[in-house]
Order: structure tokens, then sequence, then C-alpha cells
């Protein structure tokens, strides 16, 4: 994935595969057998999805400290 800086406050990430806009839809996050709907920007002709660095270090990263907990 790709992000392209259309303007001081635009902000597009497209696919590097397909090179098209990702568009938000939800996207099934398995982990250790559990499985989360989320909404997350994909491609919309190959499917894969754009997990931001924040989401994955952050939200995530807690999701999983708790799933490993139990």
């Amino acid at each position: 994935m790709s992000q392209q800086n259309s303007g001081p406050e635009e902000t597009s990430v497209q696919c590097l595969k397909c090179d098209i806009p990702l568009q938000t839809g939800k996207v099934n996050v398995a982990y250790l057998g559990s499985m989360f709907p989320v909404d997350l920007l994909r491609c919309p002709q190959c499917g894969q999805a754009f997990i931001p660095e924040d989401l994955a270090l952050g939200k995530m990263a807690e999701v999983e400290k708790i799933l490993e907990d139990k």
C-alpha cells in the first residue's frame, strides 16, 4: 500500500498491486482462533487490507495481550 498526498489535508492510500484508492470496508481479523470484524481501508479489487501503524501498535496490541492472558 502507498500513501499519496494530494494536498495539505487530503491523504489517499492506494493499493500498490492494483494502483487504485482503498475504500473502507469490513475485514475479518483472525488471532489465536478468534475472528474480529473490523472496518479498515481495503482494496475493492484484490481485498488487501491496510492496517495503520497506530492501530497495529495500539488497539490490536491491547487485544493481543488480553487474548494471550486468557
